[in-house]
């Protein structure tokens, strides 16, 4: 590992302390064997690609993830801590995106996996069932500056076992909005003096779970909101002569299903940045409110009522629980956790998600996530690689690419890695072939671009 580009040690120094001395040796030899591999992430073919297929002691590599003592939390902090420092400016409000996904597995030992409905081959007329495990993932929504766009680098991903896997342990089954709020405050302690913005999906408009999160002072809560949800007006002032228990609500306000069909609501036309990274004009009205349901705390919120004036796409609704926010904020806050959406795709289709074959549970806690933040680690390797240098995007005849996407940085990254890995994958007397250097050039292009 001596022969990486310095670069590259410099960024990897942030995490050595997290490990053992010995350890770290071996971790770095997984670590970098996971980015030139293509295929099977599995430890043996990472061995095999590092050359060390001839490894007597191959089960150290093996215990890096099933048995040795070092905390994934704390590389996730540490991923975080980097990520920030690279690409937020330290005025700036931190932006991240949180979403579960299913990754899918097979096999009894899996003590954790669940059956759940499949988010990408399911639609809204096919249910699709599927046996894996469930993880929720929280990812940096920062431009990348050489990228020229909005991407969604993954630090903390936790694996949210199914209500089977708690019923037969005898414990409280945790739901999703659980571990986010846990994620939440994992989050506000690690960075104590940064303003956060969680943007989450419909899923995450539970009211228990935004009751918890808006204690926090630091953060705010961007989601979609149900069109028929009760929101109220404010509790009216008490006064010395008001009798009973302070008054949690005012006075009901119209259903936004109710303000769609109204024609006196004030609608605003703006033109925001939209999805697919074009600006789209759209109508917008907004107020505040408390939503409330018998039992929880009343939650502030601004609510962002969206239409097209084109009718192109369903009227839909936002909530931020900052009733000061601006609907020209609050809106592209919220297209940004697409591109969580996308990382998914990338960390499956490029990083080897869903192919690795650990069963015991702790390498399926370690596992999963080192593949998903390797996302980020592989981005902040081509973002120092790079320096002031722009992106040499792949080019050809036929097709003309103006803009770089994770699989060219990857194959950025494995240009810089291959040629320095030579010497540690050779054997002790080698056999020395001469190629030519064009046929040399060509062999690592095409192992870069492998999927």
């Amino acid at each position: 590992m001596l022969n990486l580009p310095k670069r590259i040690i410099q960024v990897l120094r942030h995490f050595e302390a997290a490990f053992s001395e010995r350890m770290w040796e071996w971790a770095k030899v997984l670590l970098i064997g996971a980015i030139l591999t293509p295929g099977e992430r599995t430890v043996a073919a990472i061995l095999r690609v590092m050359g060390q297929q001839n490894e007597k002691q191959f089960q150290n590599y093996h215990r890096v993830l099933n048995r040795a003592k070092w905390s994934s939390r704390e590389v996730s902090r540490l991923l975080l801590l980097l990520l920030v420092q690279l690409f937020v400016p330290a005025n700036d409000p931190v932006v991240v995106g949180i979403d579960e996904t299913i990754e899918r597995r097979r096999g009894r030992k899996i003590a954790a996996r669940g059956i759940y409905r499949d988010p990408v081959r399911s639609s809204k007329e096919f249910f699709v069932k599927t046996s894996g495990l469930r993880w929720i993932s929280m990812m940096l929504l920062t431009p990348v500056p050489w990228a020229k766009r909005v991407w969604a680098l993954p630090f903390l991903t936790v694996l949210a076992p199914s209500e089977r896997y708690h019923e037969q342990r005898h414990k409280r089954h945790k739901t999703i909005t659980d571990w986010a709020r846990q994620m939440i405050r994992q989050l506000c302690r690690w960075l104590p003096k940064r303003a956060l913005v969680v943007v989450a999906d419909g899923s995450y408009a539970v009211l228990d779970f935004l009751a918890a999160v808006i204690r926090l002072p630091q953060v705010t809560v961007i989601t979609r909101l149900r069109l028929d949800a009760a929101l109220y007006d404010p509790a009216p002032e008490r006064t010395s002569s008001t009798k009973g228990r302070p008054a949690l609500k005012g006075k009901r306000q119209p259903t936004l299903a109710k303000r769609l069909a109204d024609p006196k609501v004030d609608w605003q036309k703006l033109t925001v940045a939209w999805y697919g990274g074009v600006m789209r004009e759209i109508e917008v009205a907004t107020g505040t409110a408390l939503w409330y349901h018998a039992g929880v705390p009343p939650v502030p919120i601004r609510w962002v009522l969206i239409r097209d004036p084109e009718g192109k796409f369903a009227p839909q609704a936002l909530l931020c629980t900052d009733q000061n926010a601006d609907p020209t904020q609050i809106i592209p806050w919220f297209v940004l956790r697409w591109q969580v959406e996308v990382t998914f795709h990338e960390v499956r289709t490029h990083l080897g998600v869903e192919t690795q074959r650990q069963w015991s549970d702790l390498a399926i806690l370690r596992t999963t996530p080192a593949l998903v933040g390797l996302f980020s680690l592989v981005t902040i390797f081509a973002h120092q690689l790079l320096g002031t240098k722009p992106f040499p995007v792949r080019q050809a005849a036929w097709y003309t690419k103006a803009l770089p996407t994770f699989s060219d940085t990857l194959a950025f990254v494995r240009q810089h890695l291959w040629p320095v890995t030579f010497s540690c994958m050779s054997s002790a007397k080698p056999d020395v072939v001469e190629i030519p250097r064009v046929l040399f050039d060509r062999f690592v292009d095409t192992l870069a671009f492998a999927a």
